[in-house]
């Protein structure tokens, strides 16, 4: 972790050494542009059609994200940050899994 954010995908564009111009990752751009620091912060989360088709993709980590962006949601980022700090890989297990 970097500055208690996430080590992902986010570094970068608010020190311009990144260009959002040419992010390909249409959740990155949307919370970006609005100022979030992730999906999780997004008032509109259940009707957003781009967070809803990426959780619609198959595969084991579209759920955990998935899972990750609820419990922040419940529990705040203090709480997941703490939480994701003991894993060992991009996603782990929650105290109610």
């Amino acid at each position: 972790m970097r500055e208690g954010l996430c080590k992902g995908c986010k570094l970068g564009y608010d020190t311009g050494e990144r260009d959002i111009g040419r992010a390909k990752c249409k959740i990155k751009v949307c919370c970006i542009n609005k100022g979030y620091n992730s999906c999780a912060d997004g008032p509109d989360l259940p009707a957003c059609p781009t967070i809803n088709e990426f959780f619609g993709k198959k595969g084991y980590k579209y759920k955990k994200y998935k899972q990750a962006i609820e419990f922040i949601r419940q529990h705040g980022y203090p709480e997941f940050l703490k939480i994701a700090g003991t894993w060992t890989n991009a996603y782990g297990t929650y105290r109610n899994e």
